[in-house]
């Protein structure tokens, strides 16, 4: 029993000193002893340049100068009423530390973590219990790399942005992790990277709105009511990520509105509602949205159309056990994408010459989607065993096969190999 005692009070000291022996401070390192000490010291324009956290520092701080703070086993918690850390100054570096417990006032975006500046660096930071996560407005040239934002419910839409980017040209997100948070959004930036995330049980993996230059590439978005979603943006490369499970009525792994000049290259767009959903992108077909070696797998609807379909290039990708391959709003069809070289599991042609291309055209003739047309009440069998029978019923017995929607010339007969992400 004395044993016992003696150990929870080692225990419990070790938790007062913050584990200092296990996370040794530099020598000469200046260690803030108390939320109001730390606050004095960021304050003052001639304090120290690099501040060590250990503990616990209850209060919502502010930093106006350049400021490198350093924390291991250190948590900054707010008081509930506003933003716990707002970063208003160039040059600052906050990594290491535990920030939680903002206000809950949507009109002032309480968040965690609000940065303006140029050249700001927040690395291996945690979020928990805010509204909002880590807002980056006007904050030029900075790095936002390792963080953990986790939203405040079980209901992504309760919460706020987990991690928001506003008029931050030229910024980069890498290698974080984003849960059960309303959306990650990338919004008036230019040359935005984002890279090596993870995204889960949200609302938008990320949504990108007048983003232009932006790449996104490596990042795991799944479980989300849409994977990435880009509007009015324009020169965007998409490569390398996984977009998965965005399912129900709106479940879509990735879509594009009024947006020009996009890549979409190697990615991995599986088990979606809608794989790829394009409204009037691209808005001009000299600056073409274009689709090279993807995997669409297991999509209820693997391509939807709206509107233009001039400028869309379709090369290369592999059409893998989609209920449907492609599906076009207000009845029409996708003749005038760019369709060319790509692999599709329900092909039925033959290659007579072993040259790895079909020697017959794969061809969409859908006769259901000729009947969901004129009879909208269908479209809740969309993707049914119903509809599929019509239209293998349709391609038997090719008088009733009315309506081609795509056509590809030179279709693959085998997959080609796309890394997985």
């Amino acid at each position: 029993m004395k044993r016992a005692l003696l150990a929870a009070a080692l225990v419990a000291g070790i938790s007062a000193h913050d584990r200092a022996s296990a996370h040794p401070l530099p020598d000469g390192a200046t260690l803030a002893a108390s939320f109001d000490e730390l606050a004095a010291m960021v304050a003052d324009p001639r304090g120290p340049a690099e501040l060590w956290l250990r503990g616990t520092y209850r209060g919502d701080l502010v930093v106006k100068r350049p400021l490198a703070i350093h924390g291991a086993n250190a948590t900054l918690e707010g008081t509930g009423t506003a933003t716990v850390l707002t970063i208003d100054a160039n040059d600052v570096n906050v990594e290491g530390v535990l920030v939680r417990h903002s206000g809950r006032r949507r009109t002032t975006e309480d968040a965690a973590i609000k940065a303006t500046g140029d050249r700001i660096r927040l690395s291996d930071v945690r979020v928990e219990d805010s509204l909002f996560g880590i807002s980056l407005q006007q904050c030029h040239d900075c790095v936002l790399e390792r963080a953990r934002v986790t939203g405040v419910g079980e209901v992504a839409d309760l919460g706020g942005d987990g991690i928001k980017l506003w008029e931050a040209h030229g910024s980069i997100v890498r290698g974080c992790t984003v849960e059960r948070v309303r959306d990650v959004v990338v919004w008036y930036t230019r040359r935005a990277t984002v890279e090596d995330n993870v995204v889960k049980k949200s609302r938008y993996g990320t949504h990108f709105m007048y983003a232009h230059d932006a790449v996104v590439r490596r990042n795991r978005v799944e479980g989300n009511t849409v994977g990435i979603f880009v509007m009015y943006s324009k020169h965007l490369v998409v490569e390398s990520n996984l977009l998965a499970g965005a399912r129900g009525a709106a479940g879509m792994g990735i879509g594009f509105k009024d947006s020009d000049d996009i890549r979409i290259a190697k990615n991995w767009i599986v088990a979606n509602t809608t794989g790829t959903y394009l409204d009037d992108s691209p808005r001009t077909p000299d600056q073409p949205v274009v689709f090279a070696s993807n995997v669409f797998a297991l999509n209820d609807v693997a391509l939807r159309l709206h509107g233009a379909d001039k400028g869309v290039g379709i090369h290369g990708n592999d059409f893998r056990e989609n209920a449907v391959t492609v599906e076009i709003d207000g009845g029409g069809d996708a003749l005038a994408c760019d369709v060319r070289g790509n692999h599709f599991s329900d092909y039925e042609g033959y290659d007579l010459n072993h040259d790895g291309i079909g020697d017959v055209p794969y061809r969409v003739n859908a006769l259901s989607t000729e009947l969901s047309d004129s009879q909208p009440a269908l479209k809740l069998f969309q993707g049914t065993v119903a509809m599929s029978a019509i239209d293998a019923t349709a391609r038997a017995v090719p008088v009733l096969d009315t309506k081609t929607l795509l056509v590809d010339p030179a279709p693959l007969v085998r997959a080609p190999e796309v890394p997985k992400p």
